[in-house]
């Protein structure tokens, strides 16, 4: 059976790959050729300094009109709609009517069908009341046919109308940065190497307390308290084994889907359906072996008597695995940081982060085997060992259940119905299987026709109708029409199979403290959901420095500024803080 569920599972993974390749690919528009930041590090195309690409020239044209020209460079262009122009006097703010040439109309991945000039953009500056000495402020954006974007640039000047004089205002250090490849924010590049292996390490450490992982790990905690002292330490190493080479697996696998073009990230696995389905077959089957159907619970997690044989090893080790796998909906404080700064990386050092975040997520259970202290404080082995195994199998159906409502999120209530009436013909199966004969050879065939419902077209979200706020496009193009409004919005990158995502909007967003700070302060909320598989989400989440959900920013809406970004756990006070200070 393990065997079994183990070759599922690599099969599966080799299918997200396929389809993810082929979804990413096919997001691209025909625009340009979008570059795409992998895991190695690797960029395309460079930016040119924005100075050179877009040379702004002014002039004053009579006391209530301004001229503004760009010269703009070879296959780079910048956005009509991106234009923003604020003239303050001493009399207040000077109300501008500006008048636009025809652009080219063009369709890229960032903002859709918009009109853009290419070679040159001259722009005139109508005042509706004459002015003296003033203060303007000009935002604007632009993009190259490569498929790397500078951020909103913002400028400002001195404009004198009695003297027709002008100069430029030195802008601030923070806005005189550049990114390459969709506004990527390069500020975790500069943190030493040490230090984000000190995080990866300490985040997958915390990894152990989300809820998605205790259910797991609860079973290899209850095997400690039979064997020997030797058996329990290399059980320990064994499980620690298991747990960083999946961590090292799943980087290759990121780095082969992203080097192949597939915008993915952290939790991708949980994008597949089909993945979802098998994951919830398997923890169903799992509770059935603790609650006694089956004695599947010894062999395949490394629990009870069985530990000090060969087939326990592998238990532990297979245990390891899962709980790598099972851990991919929860993001821990610091892992964020660490696996930002590893999508920047090459490859060896990509690895590194996050086989530090394996060890980090495999010291607690190694400390644990090794420390007689802290199994001192374990209870002695006896009749109570049965009834805990019992108990312990709720928390696993209690992962089913929430599996079956991502999948059925993802696709449909068929598709989740499906997979109950599947999950009975799998516990038939496994009821039959206790019996010889007969009963062996039909509980074989029950569980493969419960398997054989996972590839059902049921399970495939590309039949299923999004609703309209649902694609990142939407929300996407939503969030540019804010900011180009000047309006504060607050993001929340989410998913319903992120457990840390959903305690979040449970307990700290949806408190009366942030929703008022919020009306407070007329500003708006914008989730994206990122359940499905979304590449328009990945490259948004890799513009921040994130590689997985959930990602929290806060927009002030003024031009050019760069968003907040708020911890991954969260708290009332730490979201009022943030949208009071801006």
């Amino acid at each position: 059976m393990r065997a079994c569920i183990t070759a599922l599972l690599i099969l599966l993974s080799l299918n997200i790959s396929v389809q993810a390749t082929a979804q990413d690919s096919s997001a691209l528009t025909s625009g340009g050729q979008a570059g795409n930041v992998s895991l190695h590090g690797s960029v395309q195309a460079e930016l040119l300094p924005v100075e050179e690409d877009y040379q702004l020239a002014l002039e004053i044209v009579d006391e209530r009109q301004l001229r503004l020209y760009w010269q703009i460079t070879d296959s780079y262009y910048l956005y009509k709609k991106r234009f923003s122009f604020k003239l303050e006097d001493p009399q207040g703010e000077v109300e501008l009517a500006a008048e636009f040439p025809k652009g080219l109309v063009r369709e890229d991945e960032y903002f859709g069908i918009s009109e853009v000039y290419y070679t040159s953009a001259d722009i005139i500056l109508n005042l509706a009341r004459a002015s003296g000495p003033a203060t303007l402020t000009i935002a604007s954006q632009g993009c190259a046919d490569a498929g790397l974007c500078y951020p909103p640039q913002r400028q400002k000047f001195n404009v004198d109308f009695e003297n027709g004089t002008i100069g430029a205002i030195a802008k601030p250090a923070r806005d005189s940065g550049r990114t390459t490849n969709n506004n990527k924010t390069t500020t975790s590049q500069s943190q030493p190497l040490w230090l984000m292996l000190l995080m990866a390490f300490i985040g997958g450490s915390i990894l152990n307390l989300m809820p998605c992982v205790f259910p797991v790990l609860s079973l290899k905690v209850f095997s400690f308290a039979t064997g020997s002292e030797h058996t329990r330490h290399v059980h320990g190493w064994v499980y620690a084994a298991g747990v960083v080479a999946s961590f090292v697996l799943v980087a290759l696998l990121l780095i082969t889907l992203q080097q192949a073009g597939a915008a993915v990230g952290w939790g991708f696995q949980l994008q597949s359906p089909r993945f979802v389905a098998l994951l919830a077959y398997l923890f169903f089957a799992m509770g059935l072996g603790l609650s006694g159907l089956v004695e599947i619970g010894a062999g395949l997690m490394g629990a009870g008597s069985q530990l000090a044989d060969r087939g326990g090893y592998s238990g532990s080790f297979f245990t390891g695995v899962l709980a790598t796998v099972v851990a991919s909906p929860c993001t821990a404080p610091f892992m964020g940081t660490a696996l930002g700064f590893a999508v920047t990386q090459s490859a060896p050092i990509a690895l590194a982060i996050f086989a530090a975040l394996g060890a980090g997520m495999a010291a607690p259970m190694l400390a644990l085997s090794h420390s007689n202290t802290l199994r001192e404080k374990m209870p002695k082995p006896g009749p109570w060992m049965e009834t805990f195994k019992q108990l312990l199998a709720f928390p696993l159906y209690a992962t089913a259940i929430w599996l079956l409502w991502v999948s059925g999120r993802q696709t449909s209530v068929t598709a989740m119905s499906l997979l109950l009436c599947g999950m009975l013909i799998l516990a038939l199966g496994l009821w039959l299987w206790r019996y010889r004969g007969w009963g062996k050879v039909l509980g074989v065939a029950a569980v493969l026709s419960a398997l054989a419902i996972i590839p059902s077209a049921a399970l495939d979200r590309e039949q299923n109708q999004p609703s309209e706020n649902d694609t990142a496009l939407s929300a996407q193009q939503e969030l540019e029409q804010l900011l180009a409004a000047g309006k504060p919005v607050f993001v929340n990158v989410t998913a319903d199979w992120c457990i840390t995502c959903i305690a979040n909007e449970r307990g700290s967003l949806s408190s009366d403290a942030v929703q008022t700070a919020m009306q407070r302060g007329n500003i708006t909320y914008l989730s994206m959901d990122w359940t499905n598989y979304d590449a328009d989400i990945a490259r948004f989440l890799a513009q921040h420095g994130r590689n997985g959900v959930p990602l929290y920013l806060v927009y002030s809406g003024r031009a050019g500024e760069s968003p907040q970004i708020l911890p991954q756990l969260l708290t009332p006070g730490v979201v009022v803080d943030a949208l009071e200070s801006i």
